[in-house]
């Protein structure tokens, strides 16, 4: 004989799981609806952005002779705040779930600062920094507390540059802001690289914090030197060992044009700073690999 309180009971956590099903269902029409033009479709792929990298300026004053975006000491940028945060508004409304910002060199751009505290705990933000302004803004930056910081390596024959990078990204844990390392990997110097990876891990800062990054444009390794530099399983750009769009994620200049990634050079301007127009942008878009060909 059924027992009428356990078919009630399964029946009640059938219409629940019902409700949360629909529920959810209903949301992400919503934001289909809202986010008009926000599904693009590439080589027939569905995509709905999920990750985005903004530069916040091109304003840099390492003024690295390698860069791929060509930022310097007299750099600019055309993000003025409101529309950068209505712009994040508009991303988060549209369902994307982590911005990182870049340069250029963001802690050279004046709102970054407010631009992390008015999206706190909205979007997962993290920044990319070269450091060498993070001692003099480090109190601001632990009040804005982004959800992740990297600060970058670009010379890793330059002990100086090397220790003073760990001894940044240990301050931030110290003070509560997970942090690593972007190492940037050259062909030509693979053994400097090494010696590197050796002194971060020796100071407590292991694989799982650190991302390898090859040099793209020239002095390119292979994924197997990469390998070796990092000598154990490791993180990296998803482009390591094939060049493809990714279905999740764009980049955007700081002159406001938006790619499949931030090295390709084919680009397209955007008529306003929106979602929809992002997603439409892209849409147009090929991805041409970093020495060149379209793919």
């Amino acid at each position: 004989m059924h027992n009428p309180l356990a078919i009630f009971r399964g029946y009640f956590s059938f219409k629940v799981l019902a409700i949360q099903f629909f529920s959810k269902l209903l949301v992400k029409i919503m934001i289909v609806c809202v986010c008009k033009g926000s599904i693009s479709r590439h080589r027939d792929i569905i995509i709905a952005m999920e990750r985005i990298s903004i530069e916040l300026t091109n304003k840099c004053a390492k003024h690295c002779d390698f860069c791929y975006n060509g930022s310097n000491p007299s750099g600019n940028s055309l993000w003025q705040e409101n529309e950068l945060l209505e712009f994040i508004e508009d991303c988060i409304r549209c369902g994307v779930k982590a911005v990182s910002f870049g340069g250029g060199e963001p802690l050279q751009y004046p709102p970054l600062y407010r631009v992390l505290l008015a999206s706190k705990g909205r979007i997962f933000r993290s920044i990319t920094t070269n450091g060498l302004l993070l001692e003099k803004n480090f109190g601001q930056l632990v009040v804005a507390a982004p959800n992740k910081v990297h600060v970058s390596i670009h010379y890793p024959n330059n002990l100086d540059e090397v220790n003073r990078v760990v001894k940044q990204v240990c301050d931030l844990e110290k003070a509560g802001i997970k942090s690593g390392i972007n190492l940037l990997v050259r062909k030509s110097g693979l053994q400097d690289a090494e010696l590197a990876v050796r002194l971060i891990k020796g100071s407590g800062i292991s694989n799982n914090r650190i991302v390898y990054l090859p040099m793209r444009m020239l002095d390119t390794p292979s994924p197997e030197e990469v390998a070796q530099v990092a000598g154990e399983a490791f993180l990296s750009m998803t482009c390591l060992s094939d060049c493809t769009v990714s279905e999740r994620f764009c980049s955007i200049a700081a002159d406001k044009s938006v790619a499949w990634c931030s090295y390709t050079s084919e680009r397209k301007q955007l008529a306003e700073p929106t979602y929809a127009e992002m997603m439409q942008a892209l849409n147009s878009l090929d991805l041409a690999y970093c020495s060149g060909n379209a793919i």
